[in-house]
Order: C-alpha cells, then sequence, then structure tokens
C-alpha cells in the first residue's frame, strides 16, 4: 500500500503509541496493580461479585483473571504485543465492571451509570484499539519483521 500523505501517517502511529502507553499505564497502575497484588483474599472479594453474571465458584481464579487482564493486559497493550487479544480481554472486562456497576442498588456508591461510566469509557478505547491495531511502534509488530 502506498503512503499519499506520510507526515499524516507518521502523527496517527505516534497517536496510537500514545494512547496505548497512557490507557495501558492508567489501567494496570490505577486499577490492575491493586488486584493482582491483592492476593488469593481479594481476588475471591472481586470473584464473589459474579453469580450476578450467573458464574458461581471459582471466585478466586474469576478474581485473579480479572486483575491480570487489567494490569497484565495493559502492560501487553503498552508494548504491543499480544495486541487484539490483550485488547479483547481488557474490553470484556469492562463489560463485566460496566454490569456489575449496573447491578448495584441504587444509592450504593458507584451504582448505576455514573459507576459504569469509566468502565464505559475504557470500553469504547479498548473496541477502538481492538480495531485499528497497535500501529507500528509495537514490539509485536518489530518482532514480525
Amino acid at each position: 500500500m502506498r503512503r499519499i500523505d506520510a507526515p499524516a501517517y507518521a502523527t496517527r502511529d505516534l497517536g496510537l503509541l500514545l494512547l496505548r502507553l497512557v490507557v495501558g499505564f492508567s489501567m494496570a497502575a490505577f486499577h490492575g496493580y491493586g488486584k493482582i497484588s491483592g492476593g488469593p483474599e481479594r481476588w475471591a472479594r472481586i470473584g464473589a461479585a459474579l453469580p450476578d453474571l450467573g458464574i458461581h465458584g471459582l471466585h478466586t481464579f474469576w478474581g485473579f483473571m480479572a486483575g491480570f487482564a487489567e494490569f497484565g493486559c495493559s502492560l501487553l497493550l503498552m508494548l504491543g504485543l499480544f495486541f487484539r487479544p490483550a485488547a479483547a480481554l481488557l474490553a470484556f472486562n469492562m463489560c463485566v465492571a460496566i454490569s456489575r456497576h449496573l447491578r448495584l442498588p441504587a444509592g450504593e456508591e458507584s451504582a448505576g451509570w455514573n459507576g459504569a461510566s469509566h468502565a464505559l469509557e475504557f470500553l469504547g478505547v479498548y473496541l477502538a484499539l481492538f480495531l485499528t491495531g497497535p500501529g507500528p511502534y509495537a514490539l509485536g509488530v518489530l518482532r514480525r519483521k
């Protein structure tokens, strides 16, 4: 494919890199790290929210998977490795988070769309990144060359 306007492509590619780094760091540092480093007791508490979704049992495993998605997949997103699977897992995790916020009783902190809005924003970003790909400034792209 021939590039017609190279400077425009360069700024788009830098924009994708910046988006990956900022969103990945934000999710990993402010959401995922606390979950993944919390250990089995924290994982079990996180996983205990899943019966509302029809998932009963294995709470520790599912809590760990939520932490892994938010921390580990965010690092993969930043690096541009296994990019689309990482973005898909993060998008799925945000769907679960949205569902959880919407199922909280009214009046409880972070209940409803107000509480779900942050996860909804991340969902939009992860879906957009899934569709666009990591751009050329990614280890996964360099690894293939």
